[in-house]
C-alpha cells in the first residue's frame, strides 16, 4: 500500500450510514487519519466509520462553521482536507493530491477543489454538469473555517491559494424529493444570521420574479438542460427552493416588526 499523506481528512456526520464508505474509502487512499465528527447518529454511520479505520468523535450540533471548527481540532496533522459524507475523491483528484506532497508540504497554503454535481440514482455526472469550486484542502495554521453557523467556508484571509483539477463527485441528494426539505431546513438555519440584512420591501419584490429567475439560472446558468427531464426537474425543485428561503426570511422579519 501507498504510504500515506501527512494529511488529515474531516468528515461531520448525522445519519450517513449508505453514503459514507464511500467517501471514506476514496479518502483512506491519501491519509491514516480520518476523523469523522458526528452529532447524533441513529443508523450504522458510526459502525461503518470504524470499520474503514476512522476516529469518531461525537459532538452537539452548533451549526456548519462550529462543528467543522471542532473537527479541525481533532486532527493529527495540520494539513487538512474537509469532505461532506456525500463527497468522494475521483483517482485524479487523489493522485494531484499525492503528487503535492511527494516533496514536503505544498507550495500554497490551500486549493480549490472541483465539486461536480451528481444526479440521484446516477453514477457519474450528466454532459456539461455544473460545479462548485470550493476550498477544502487547506493548512490550518494559516486559516481555518469561519464559525457562522451558516457560513461553511475556510477563511483564507485572501492568500493565493493553487489549484486542484481532477472532480469531486457530488452525491447530494438520495432522491429529488429530498431538494425542498434539505433547503428549507437550510434556510432556518440561516434566519439569524441573514434575514436581517434584507429589508421587507425588498423581499416582497424579489418575490415576484425569484422562481422565473432561479429557474433560468439553474437550467442555463448551471446547465441542468443538459439532464433533461431530471435535469428540468431538478431545476424546478431548487428554483421552488429559493422562493421559499424568501418567505421564511419575510416572515421572521414580519414577526420582528410585529414585536417591536
Amino acid at each position: 500500500m501507498t504510504d500515506p499523506c501527512p494529511l488529515s481528512v474531516f468528515v461531520i456526520t448525522l445519519n450517513e450510514a449508505d453514503r459514507l464508505g464511500a467517501t471514506l474509502e476514496a479518502a483512506r487512499k491519501l491519509s491514516d487519519d480520518l476523523v469523522v465528527v458526528d452529532s447524533g447518529s441513529n443508523d450504522d454511520t458510526i459502525a461503518v466509520a470504524e470499520k474503514l479505520g476512522a476516529r469518531v468523535i461525537h459532538n452537539d450540533w452548533r451549526g456548519f462553521g462550529p462543528q467543522k471548527r471542532f473537527a479541525e481540532e481533532q486532527c493529527c496533522h495540520d494539513w487538512l482536507l474537509n469532505l461532506d459524507a456525500d463527497e468522494v475523491l475521483s483517482d485524479q483528484a487523489i493522485d494531484e493530491i499525492r503528487a503535492l506532497f511527494a516533496n514536503g508540504a505544498p507550495p500554497k497554503p490551500g486549493y480549490y477543489l472541483n465539486v461536480v454535481t451528481i444526479y440521484p440514482g446516477k453514477t457519474r455526472p450528466r454532459p456539461f454538469a455544473d460545479f462548485y469550486r470550493i476550498n477544502r484542502l487547506y493548512d490550518r495554521v494559516r486559516m481555518r473555517y469561519s464559525d457562522s453557523r451558516t457560513d461553511d467556508r475556510v477563511l483564507d484571509g485572501g492568500q493565493e491559494l493553487g489549484q486542484i483539477n481532477g472532480p469531486v463527485w457530488h452525491y447530494s441528494f438520495r432522491k429529488i424529493a429530498d431538494i425542498a426539505p434539505k433547503m428549507d431546513s437550510y434556510a432556518r438555519q440561516q434566519v439569524h444570521e441573514k434575514a436581517h440584512k434584507r429589508s421587507v420591501l425588498g423581499l416582497k419584490a424579489r418575490l415576484l420574479i425569484e422562481y422565473p429567475v432561479s429557474l433560468f439560472r439553474y437550467l442555463f446558468g448551471r446547465r441542468h438542460i443538459t439532464g433533461g427531464l431530471l435535469g428540468i426537474r431538478y431545476a424546478h425543485e431548487f428554483a421552488k427552493s429559493k422562493v421559499k428561503r424568501l418567505k421564511i426570511f419575510l416572515q421572521a422579519l414580519q414577526n420582528r416588526d410585529n414585536q417591536s
